[in-house]
């Protein structure tokens, strides 16, 4: 994914309650947000409501310490009949810089919900 091709789906400040004792933020603070990024993007694509089914394996490359900024990018890269893969990458940037780290990436798996609460067809396009 080209970074500088989109804009973040969304961009948080990790603040103290979010991190370890030694100020590194934790990791299921950065998957949470992975997946609030993930299914803001399947949402739209889906028209509807979104369950998250899967997550791929995460690798965490770099450390985010307190007063981060993070920026979540994401794209759709395949769509099945009722769901729809989506890879999201986090990018670290220091306050006082401007240069941006990947942090971790992952690939989600969403499913579009119907009203039923089951699964729905994903719209055209």
């Amino acid at each position: 994914m080209n970074v500088a091709r989109h804009s973040p789906l969304i961009r948080m400040i990790a603040m103290p309650a979010d991190a370890n004792p030694a100020g590194d933020i934790f990791g299921g603070w950065l998957m949470a947000h992975m997946d609030l990024a993930a299914a803001s993007l399947a949402t739209r694509r889906a028209r509807n409501r979104v369950v998250t089914a899967a997550v791929e394996a995460m690798s965490f490359l770099l450390p985010v310490s307190v007063g981060d900024e993070v920026s979540f990018y994401g794209e759709v890269i395949s769509t099945g009949r009722t769901s729809m893969k989506v890879h999201v990458e986090a990018w670290r940037r220091r306050r006082e810089d401007e240069e941006e780290f990947k942090v971790t990436e992952a690939t989600f798996t969403l499913v579009a919900m119907g009203t039923d609460r089951r699964p729905a067809p994903l719209p055209e396009g």
